[in-house]
């Protein structure tokens, strides 16, 4: 029944998530509509909210699927957004996964399935 679900997250600084997401992400940029942000890539959407307290994205995050999960961690890792701890590596979970901060303090996580893997 359910298809698909839309992460919204927090952001401080509209000018500042744009520039990321677009700039070291490569997502695009839909709309801003008071603040309210939303973006694309592939099949994923992202959407984020606006506030002044900094302190609230550095308690959200979310996870993204992929495919690809090595191919993807080596276009973000030298652009210096890999969490300090999310460096790519087999979760005992059974995902292949890293981890990026946004410029807001978010996590995002970005995990591929080991079990698919052949």
């Amino acid at each position: 029944m359910l298809v698909s679900a839309v992460p919204i997250l927090a952001s401080v600084n509209s000018a500042e998530t744009i520039a990321f997401y677009t700039g070291k992400l490569d997502f695009t940029f839909h709309s801003e509509w008071d603040g309210y942000l939303i973006f694309s890539k592939d099949d994923i959407a992202l959407h984020f909210w606006p506030t002044t307290d900094p302190d609230i994205p550095k308690h959200t995050g979310c996870y993204i699927n992929v495919n690809k999960v090595e191919q993807l961690y080596q276009l973000y890792e030298p652009l210096g957004v890999i969490h300090p701890n999310g460096k790519l590596a087999e979760m005992p979970w059974g995902m292949r996964q890293f981890s990026i901060l946004d410029n807001n303090g978010n996590i995002i996580h970005f995990g591929e399935s080991i079990e698919n893997k052949v």
